[in-house]
């Protein structure tokens, strides 16, 4: 053997050997694969327990109906407009504030109607919604 002659093998090697790496990434992956699960648990935590059920408060309804002749019925009790406008006001300073339901005669006048949410708005009642019946075939 003489030191400076050149053979065949001892070529440059243009290829990376790839079979250390892969060796390595699998020796790495079984150990995040041990290790996981362990570091998981790792730290014992006393938590509080809780019920799942929906802690809800149903607010009250006032059901306003007004008759045909524009007379005003809150919760069945007729009232006058400065009876139904107190009754508004008490009704918005509750916590949570009632829902105003308002069931107006077919026959009512507008002008009654308008009336009665002008009421509502002024006592600071935000929940107003009409009860109508479904149309007959």
């Amino acid at each position: 053997m003489a030191f400076g002659t050149q053979d065949d093998t001892d070529e440059v090697m243009n290829e990376i050997n790839m079979t250390p790496l892969v060796d390595v990434m699998l020796v790495l992956l079984i150990i995040f694969m041990v290790t996981i699960p362990v570091m998981k648990h790792a730290v014992n935590v006393d938590l509080p327990r809780a019920s799942n059920a929906a802690q809800t408060t149903k607010a009250e309804v006032l059901l306003l109906s007004i008759d045909a002749q524009g007379q005003y019925f809150l919760n069945a009790q007729a009232l006058d407009d400065s009876a139904l406008a107190e009754r508004f006001r008490a009704g918005a300073a509750q916590n949570p504030q009632p829902d105003l339901h308002i069931r107006g005669d077919r026959n009512t006048r507008y002008e009654r109607v308008a009336q009665a949410m002008a009421a509502a708005q002024q006592a600071g009642l935000s929940k107003i919604a009409f009860i109508t019946e479904p149309a007959r075939k």
